[in-house]
């Protein structure tokens, strides 16, 4: 008896817990939620203080905390990391923010787009998605794994997928994109 009032409080307390919750993700130790837009999420990420910074410094807080749809493909601090050294310090420089400027918006692709999308769009005759700056990525598979191809042939793995926000969805990727 005891066994099943347990299992029925345990159902009950399952049953009753936020779908919202249930559904969110871990990005850089921090819950990602679906109800807050992309940029009131990534500010929580350990992972992306740099991407954080970078979006700053290009002023694009605003444009990313619009209505959207947006999706973003969100390069890591290790991501940043891996570039040649002194990359980032010059990209945040002032002189050089509409370079920075066009390879975030290289990381953002107008309306929202699933890990699903994404697949298919690989596997179909035209595997490249347009990007707000104006070029385009190539959208590959390789077994489990889903990559992008910036213009310079440089590969970026999404390490994480679907991490959905109000204003669109974020695919975490191992590298950052060049255009």
């Amino acid at each position: 008896m005891k066994k099943l009032f347990i299992a029925a409080f345990a159902l009950v307390a399952f049953a009753s817990a936020s779908p919202t919750y249930a559904q969110n993700k871990m990005v850089g130790g921090a819950e990602m939620y679906p109800t807050k837009g992309i940029i009131d999420n990534a500010v929580n990420s350990k992972d992306h203080t740099t991407l954080v910074a970078a979006v700053k410094a290009a002023g694009l807080v605003e444009t990313l905390k619009g209505k959207g749809p947006f999706t973003v493909f969100a390069p890591t601090d290790s991501a940043f990391a891996a570039l040649p050294e002194g990359t980032v310090t010059n990209l945040m420089s002032a002189d050089n923010k509409p370079l920075l400027t066009s390879i975030l918006t290289y990381h953002v692709v107008a309306g929202k787009m699933s890990a699903k999308a994404l697949w298919a769009k690989a596997k179909s005759s035209k595997p490249t998605v347009k990007t707000v700056n104006g070029g385009s990525l190539t959208v590959k598979a390789d077994g489990e794994k889903l990559y992008l191809v910036d213009a310079k042939g440089g590969k970026s793995w999404v390490t994480i997928a679907d991490v959905n926000q109000s204003n669109g969805v974020i695919h975490v990727v191992n590298a950052v994109l060049m255009p």
